[in-house]
């Protein structure tokens, strides 16, 4: 890492919170690219200190990959779903919304493949079944992170840079070698990190691993906890709605872009339909996966062209399934099974409402009652598949990907090359986040606040 990148890093990470004089309010247009929970909230940061703001949106809604809907007779998280009071930017919107949470259900069975045959038990026992592994691959972390927010900082330590580029270079299973694991700690650890990953966990960098655990107090118990434990009571649509109703312009829905100019005065962006719209800045949060559907003039910087072209290892899916009766279970399965993590979520007395996550989407119809029940007889044949749904983010042109989940190497060349730009282009989402890039909007609202700051500081 460059002297330079140091800088910026450190920068974004402990902005200079003065807010712009008052001669300067209501004299500077910025436009937003992107309504998701980190274009939502920039445009809110912008707007609160007097900036002219437009939010464009290629979708016909808000949210990004946040989309709560009404399916199946319940109200389902078609992406991002679980939230936490340890997550510090979510619970900030959640307590100045008032929103409320409840917890997923506590599960009376757990059933896990392993050896190619199915075995049962409670949540407690495949929990202490896969400690042991879990706290091998987390190894490292406080060591690596002692602040998990300035979470490249062992590079700048000599007697850290190397032992921790290496662990970049391997993936969880890499860290289980050498140890004397069984076939079932190893099958736990595959379900585990495939859902985790939302891809290919033998392609993916430990180091994301082991700063979930330093964002969770280096404990298993408090990863499921923040990953999987609370929802909230109105959905992801209550908050990302409350958000949006705070802005003074609304949000132009079906307006996807397709070019950004950039200079170091100014910038223009053009939408597909040929109308262009110049302003002092523009801020992009559109994710890696779909980067590519924009042209940028001037182009990328090598750096950032190297991370679109590579793109996330986020090649999965995630399923709601609808069965017959209430059956209140987990189940885990290694690859090469479609879904190798699931849960009853929404229970009542005559069917349950199942997700599911699986590393490749395109193993899944997710629309196919006949693909839910092909999932379901992994752990429990005699159970009835009555529908299931869901939305393929990798498959959909606006995303491209699920969550961001570093691929080995990315975790130290890849997300901080979009911090800074030479002119009037930023880049704000949660895959450019400090903290919780995958899986949590939190990495999202933490940087839709930061960039927006750092567009104002700029443009006083």
């Amino acid at each position: 890492m460059t002297a330079e990148e140091r800088h910026t890093r450190t920068h974004a990470q402990f902005p200079d919170s003065e807010p712009p004089r008052q001669e300067n309010r209501m004299s500077k247009k910025v436009v937003v690219v992107g309504a998701g929970f980190a274009g939502l909230v920039a445009a809110r940061e912008l707007q609160l200190a007097g900036l002219d703001v437009d939010v464009v949106e290629a979708r016909d809604r808000i949210g990004g990959r946040a989309w709560t809907d009404e399916r199946m007779g319940a109200k389902l998280e078609l992406g991002a779903t679980w939230v936490h009071w340890h997550q510090p930017h979510i619970w900030s919107e959640i307590t100045r919304y008032g929103q409320g949470i409840y917890a997923s259900p506590h599960v009376d069975a757990a059933y896990w493949v392993t050896g190619g045959k199915v075995r049962s038990g409670t949540e407690e026992e495949i929990d202490r079944k896969r400690l042991r592994a879990m706290d091998r691959i987390y190894e490292g972390s406080r060591e690596f992170f002692p602040n998990p927010y300035d979470q490249l900082s062992a590079l700048d330590d000599p007697a850290l840079r190397e032992k921790f580029l290496a662990a970049d270079q391997r993936s969880v299973f890499d860290e289980l070698d050498g140890g004397d694991f069984s076939q079932e700690e190893i099958d736990l650890t595959d379900a585990y990190w495939s859902g985790g990953f939302i891809g290919e966990p033998r392609q993916g960098s430990s180091l994301m691993a082991k700063q979930w655990a330093a964002l969770c107090d280096h404990n298993m118990a408090a990863v499921d906890a923040q990953t999987l434990g609370y929802k909230l009571n109105n959905g992801m649509r209550g908050l990302y709605e409350s958000i949006a109703g705070d802005l003074k312009n609304p949000v132009r829905l079906s307006s996807p872009v397709s070019k950004v100019s950039h200079s170091p005065s100014q910038a223009t962006v053009t939408l597909h339909g040929g109308e262009e719209i110049t302003c002092d800045a523009v801020i992009v949060t559109v994710p890696v996966g779909a980067l590519g559907t924009v042209t940028f003039d001037p182009p990328l910087p090598e750096k950032m062209r190297k991370v679109v072209d590579q793109k996330w290892n986020s090649t999965g899916a995630k399923i709601w399934i609808k069965v017959k009766g209430r059956h209140n279970f987990m189940g885990m399965a290694p690859q090469p099974a479609p879904i190798n993590m699931l849960r009853s979520e929404v229970l009542s007395d005559d069917s349950t409402i199942i997700v599911g996550f699986g590393a490749y989407h395109d193993k899944l119809d997710l629309n196919d009652p006949a693909c839910g029940q092909k999932v379901i007889d992994q752990w429990l044949p005699d159970l009835e598949v009555t529908d299931c749904t869901g939305h393929d983010w990798v498959s959909d042109q606006w995303s491209g990907q699920a969550w961001a989940t570093p691929r080995k190497g990315q975790f130290t060349d890849s997300w901080h090359h979009f911090r800074t730009t030479e002119t009037r282009l930023r880049f704000a989402g949660a895959d450019w986040a400090n903290g919780w890039r995958g899986v949590c909007v939190d990495g999202a609202l933490e940087m839709g606040v930061t960039t927006a700051r750092g567009v104002i500081r700029d443009l006083a």
